[in-house]
C-alpha cells in the first residue's frame, strides 16, 4: 500500500499585497531601531553620572582648544598650554560666580528692607484697597501659611537633607569634570585617533574626517552662544541699571551664566530680574523691566541666534526650539544644556558622511568657525564649460 506524500505548503508571499508586504518589512525595521534607541538612552540614564560630567567637559574642551592650540603654536609645551587654558577657564568662571554670590550677600540687607516695605505697602492695599479685608483676615491668612509651613516642617527638612545630598554629587561631578576636561585638553586628539581605530580601515578616513567636522561644530556652538550671552547679559543689565534696580550687575552676570541654555536660559534669568523689579521697585518699574527683557529677547531670537548659531551650526531654529524640549523632558536643566550641542555634532558628523567630498582628515581645521561643514548641493559636479 502507497502512501501519499503530502503537498508542500505553497508560499503565499505573494498573495500578500505589496503595500502590506513594504509595510511589515518598514514597520519591524522601525521598531528595531526604537528599541535599539530606547537601550542607548537607558544606557545613558543609567551611566549620567558619568556621561554629564564627560559632556560638559567636551563643551568646555571647545571653548578651551583654541586657546591652547594658539599656546602651542607659540612653541608653549603642550601640557603648560593645558594648565594655563584650564587655570584661566576657573578663574574666569570661579571669579564671575563668586562675584554674583559677594554682591548678592552685599544687597540682600537693602533688598529685605524693600521686602519689607513691599509687604507692608500689599497689607495697607488690602485692608484700604478695593478689596477692604479686616486687619484680622489679613492676620488669619498669615497665621494659616505659618502654621502650614510648621505643619510640612518634616518634608522641608528632607527636602534640605536631598538638598544637600544633591550638593554632594554635583561637587563629585564638577570633580569628575575637571579631570576628564584635563585629558581633553591635553591629548584629545590622540584619544580621538584611538577612538577611530574601532572602525573599519575603509572607511576610517571618513570617520575621522566626520568626527572633525562635528568637534569643529561645537566649537562654532560655544564661541556663537558665548556672543549671545554677552549680549543677553550687557543688554539687561544697562536696563536694569538704567531703571535702578538693585543687584544689576550679579543679575547681569546670571544672565550671562544660564544664556548657555539657550532660549529657555535667558527667560528664566529675566523672569528673576523682573521679580526683584517688582519687589524692590514696584509694578511699573517690573513692567518696564519685563519690555527690556522681551526686547533682548527678540533680538536674540530673530537677529542673534539666525546669524550667529545658524551660520555656526546650520540649525532651523524650530530644530534648535524642539531639540530643547525634548532634552529638558529626557534629562532636565542638563538635558536642555546638551541637546543643541549634541544635535549640532551629529549634524555636522551625519553631513559629512553622507558628502560626496572626501577630504585627508589633517586638511580638516576644527578650529575654523564657519565649521568647515559642506553642503550636501556643493556636492553636485558642476557643468562643464563649453
Amino acid at each position: 500500500m502507497t502512501r501519499t506524500r503530502a503537498a508542500a505548503p505553497q508560499d503565499v508571499t505573494t498573495l500578500v499585497p505589496k503595500g502590506l508586504r513594504v509595510s511589515a518589512a518598514l514597520a519591524w525595521r522601525f521598531l528595531m531601531i526604537i528599541g535599539a534607541l530606547y537601550v542607548i538612552i537607558w544606557l545613558l540614564g543609567y551611566f549620567a553620572h558619568v556621561v554629564i560630567p564627560t559632556a560638559i567637559a567636551l563643551l568646555l574642551a571647545a571653548l578651551m582648544a583654541p586657546g591652547v592650540g594658539k599656546l602651542v603654536q607659540w612653541r608653549v609645551p603642550r601640557g603648560l598650554a593645558a594648565a594655563i587654558a584650564m587655570v584661566g577657564g576657573i578663574a574666569v568662571v570661579g571669579g564671575v560666580l563668586t562675584f554674583v554670590i559677594i554682591q548678592f550677600s552685599n544687597g540682600l540687607p537693602q533688598l529685605q528692607a524693600q521686602v519689607a516695605d513691599s509687604l507692608d505697602t500689599i497689607r495697607d492695599w488690602l485692608a484700604n484697597g478695593p478689596l477692604h479685608l479686616r486687619q484680622d483676615q489679613i492676620q488669619t491668612f498669615l497665621d494659616n501659611a505659618i502654621t502650614a509651613i510648621k505643619d510640612n516642617q518634616s518634608a522641608i527638612t528632607s527636602g534640605a537633607i536631598t538638598t544637600a545630598a544633591t550638593i554632594g554629587e554635583v561637587l563629585t561631578g564638577l570633580l569628575l569634570t575637571l579631570f576628564i576636561l584635563i585629558f581633553f585638553l591635553y591629548d584629545g586628539e590622540g584619544m580621538w585617533r584611538f577612538v577611530t581605530r574601532a572602525a573599519p580601515a575603509r572607511v576610517r578616513a571618513r570617520v575621522d574626517v566626520a568626527g572633525r567636522r562635528g568637534f569643529s561644530s561645537l566649537v562654532s556652538y560655544v564661541r556663537a552662544t558665548a556672543a549671545v550671552a554677552i549680549f543677553d547679559a550687557v543688554g539687561i543689565g544697562v536696563g536694569l541699571a538704567i531703571i535702578g534696580v538693585p543687584l544689576a550687575v550679579p543679575l547681569a552676570a546670571l544672565v550671562f551664566l544660564t544664556a548657555f541654555i539657550p532660549i529657555i536660559g535667558a527667560l528664566i534669568a529675566g523672569t528673576v530680574a523682573v521679580l526683584v523689579a517688582l519687589v524692590a521697585n514696584g509694578f511699573v518699574a517690573a513692567l518696564i523691566v519685563l519690555a527690556v527683557v522681551v526686547a533682548v529677547m527678540q533680538i536674540e531670537s530673530h537677529i542673534l541666534q539666525p546669524w550667529l548659531l545658524g551660520r555656526a551650526v546650520k540649525l532651523h531654529p524650530l530644530a534648535v526650539v524642539l531639540a530643547i524640549a525634548v532634552g529638558l523632558i529626557a534629562a532636565g536643566i542638563a538635558g536642555a544644556l546638551l541637546a543643541v550641542p549634541l544635535l549640532a555634532v551629529l549634524n555636522a558628523g551625519i553631513r559629512s558622511l553622507v558628502s560626496e567630498q572626501d577630504p585627508e582628515p589633517d586638511a580638516v581645521d576644527v578650529f575654523d568657525d564657519t565649521g568647515s561643514v559642506p553642503n550636501l548641493k556643493d556636492d553636485e559636479p558642476e557643468p562643464s564649460q563649453p
